[in-house]
């Protein structure tokens, strides 16, 4: 009877060797190639972190700019990911990814415990485009300034992209309805912004 292939170590413990490197830096270069075959899930998921986090005004505008150029790939079908020399060459520093890991990886290891391959029918080349279109709207949407407008897109992203490293059919619905959260509170604050602008000119 031939032997199972082994698993692929989960996608929290790679981060964590990562961010346990005795390099001062690591490079988005080094993000894709530790990842693999699921480089292209789990750099939607690493990147949806990162703006899911408190960082200074304008940084999701940064880090939501690697989403814009992965999201419509997934979208059009690639099947791995692809970036430019330059933004594969940007770096981070491993101590600030260090500090900052501890604070999403309680949630990621979590979720992958529970994870499991199913529901596979909203996968495929369908499914794996349907994601990626959502991605590339909840992308657009990081990299506007919108004060604390990023948290619920962010999170959308990188349960999306979790589900699509893992297969996980019941995390990618998890990641719609979020997306839908998303849209909805966007759309409530646009309306009341609207309605203040009006009050305001009247």
């Amino acid at each position: 009877m031939p032997s199972l292939p082994p698993r692929p170590p989960p996608l929290s413990e790679i981060l964590r060797e990562i961010a346990a490197r005795d390099q001062s830096t690591v490079s988005v270069g080094d993000l894709m190639d530790a990842f693999g075959g699921r480089a292209m899930g789990a750099l939607l998921l690493v990147f949806g972190l990162i703006c899911t986090l408190p960082l200074p005004p304008g940084s999701t505008t940064i880090f939501g700019a690697p989403l814009m150029l992965l999201a419509p790939q997934l979208m059009l079908g690639a099947r791995g990911p692809w970036l430019p020399r330059r933004l594969r060459a940007r770096t981070l520093a491993t101590a600030d990814l260090g500090k900052a890991l501890p604070r999403v990886l309680v949630w990621l290891e979590r979720a992958e415990a529970l994870s499991r391959p199913r529901l596979a029918f909203l996968f495929g080349p369908v499914g794996d485009r349907t994601i990626g279109l959502v991605c590339t709207v909840l992308a657009a949407v990081l990299i506007l300034p919108i004060p604390l407008g990023n948290i619920l897109p962010a999170a959308a992203v990188s349960v999306l992209g979790l589900a699509l490293a893992q297969r996980d059919g019941a995390l990618a619905l998890l990641g719609y309805a979020l997306a839908a959260a998303s849209a909805s509170v966007l759309i409530l604050a646009a309306s009341l912004i609207g309605r203040i602008v009006t009050g305001l000119l009247t």
